[in-house]
């Protein structure tokens, strides 16, 4: 039985009377992949012309920058948001300083996992390319294309890294993702697969506390009281917020839209939210 019942309210206007800080989610609560959710560009809007401080916080393996473009063509004001913090951009930094002190060797050999040849993960940093599982020195995945491949496609490529025991980060821990084709496994899963084929792997992202530390500063680390994170899904925004010790709200739109039993996801997950909500609206 559920640990507590969360309060559900009609919109995140409900919610700007109480909190300052918003830790948003894009996928599944701002919009789907390919278009804004209904009243989603509305309401993130308004929270910014009501005086508060918005941080878009997402586990994509992507940097800040591109995920902001995207958010503007899909038709998000510009300047309704204050901070992008995504798990790649997090990972591009620790990277970065790594190879200022030495610590990250010139011209290591990358397997990189991507979406769509997205390279923003690794530009400007000291890595050479390489896609072979064998040759590599360490493996990144950012992304997932399960719409295109499907496990036995990454196995193959994989495995020979794993069997070396070469180092491996996943920048979106996310197993599940939404695309035009529906849900499919997303880098999460991918991460999954290379410890079962032998690897060790390190996530970074929600519900892990480096990109909350993250985005917490870039607001000024402001009270925890006054934060609420918001997003669509149980294991990584709700448990991510609450291990942090902010206030968390469910958006019922994304990844959980066809679950009928949410109190046996929370159950399941040891996660609860303290509010939900239909979908990312206003009112």
């Amino acid at each position: 039985m559920s640990a507590k019942r969360p309060t559900h309210v009609d919109g995140i206007g409900a919610l700007a009377e109480r909190y300052d800080l918003f830790l948003l989610d894009q996928f599944g609560v701002l919009h789907d992949g390919q278009q804004p959710y209904p009243g989603a560009v509305e309401a993130l809007s308004a929270l910014k012309r009501a005086g508060k401080t918005v941080v878009l916080i997402s586990n994509s393996g992507k940097r800040a920058e591109p995920n902001e473009r995207r958010l503007l063509k899909l038709g998000f004001e510009a300047g309704s948001w204050d901070h992008f913090v995504s798990s790649g951009e997090v990972a591009w930094r620790a990277f970065h300083a790594m190879a200022a002190t030495g610590e990250l060797r010139p011209g290591t050999k990358c397997l990189l996992i991507s979406r769509d040849g997205d390279r923003s993960a690794i530009e400007g940093l000291p890595l050479a390319l390489t896609d072979s599982g064998g040759d590599a020195e360490l493996v990144l995945i950012s992304a997932s294309e399960g719409d295109r491949f499907d496990l036995d496609h990454y196995r193959q490529l994989l495995g020979p890294a794993a069997a070396k025991q070469v180092p491996c980060l996943c920048t979106n821990p996310d197993r599940i993702m939404l695309t035009a084709v529906g849900p499919r496994f997303g880098a999460g899963e991918l991460a999954d697969l290379y410890e079962s084929l032998g690897g060790s792997v390190t996530r970074i992202g929600k519900p892990y506390p480096a990109i909350y530390e993250a985005a917490l500063a870039l607001a000024g680390s402001p009270d925890g009281e006054r934060v609420v994170c918001v997003g669509d899904s149980v294991e990584h925004d709700i448990a991510g917020g609450a291990g942090v010790g902010v206030a968390t709200a469910l958006v019922l739109a994304g990844i959980l839209a066809d679950v009928t039993d949410l109190a046996g996801v929370f159950d399941r997950e040891g996660a609860y939210p303290d509010y939900t909500l239909d979908t990312f609206r206003w009112r």
